[in-house]
């Protein structure tokens, strides 16, 4: 699992901060983000122990998180790629140090309130120690890729 993750959170960094790091051909990382997607995918499936009742049911809304969660992470990467531009241009303004914050907090709370949606529909289709399970290894993962990213994007002067 570890050597996931880290593939993961390599994958996400270069996709989310592309103007911190040399531009990369799209091509390659296309394949590269499908790769970490279907990765993911078979991670999960092999330790969610589902029934054939519960898979045919639980992967339409893992679908669906996955669609709404990858909608996050490009909003995510566009606040990146705008810090990026300003701090490559020197000291950031602070009116956009405050839209930053602005945004990055409600990208956080929309993760939340998402994350709260899905568990509840999820309640619908799985026991509640299997649900716990599946959030429990996005966390995971969320928390490998959010800790790189921070160690990654210097701070603001």
């Amino acid at each position: 699992m570890k050597q996931f993750i880290m593939f993961a959170v390599v994958a996400t960094i270069m996709c989310v901060t592309p103007v911190f790091a040399e531009n990369a051909q799209i091509t390659n990382m296309q394949i590269l983000i499908d790769k970490v997607k279907a990765d993911k995918k078979l991670l999960i499936a092999s330790n969610m122990d589902l029934t054939d009742k519960e898979s045919k049911d639980f992967w339409p809304l893992y679908e669906g998180y996955q669609k709404e969660l990858e909608q996050l992470n490009q909003h995510l990467g566009g606040l990146i790629n705008e810090y990026a531009e300003a701090y490559n241009k020197g000291s950031v303004p602070d009116k956009v140090a405050k839209d930053l914050i602005n945004e990055s907090i409600k990208t956080e709370g929309a993760e939340v309130k998402m994350r709260r949606e899905y568990a509840e529909k999820l309640s619908t289709v799985l026991p509640a120690h299997k649900v716990a399970r599946y959030l429990q290894m996005e966390n995971k993962i969320r928390a490998a890729i959010k800790f790189d990213l921070a160690a990654n994007i210097p701070l603001m002067d």
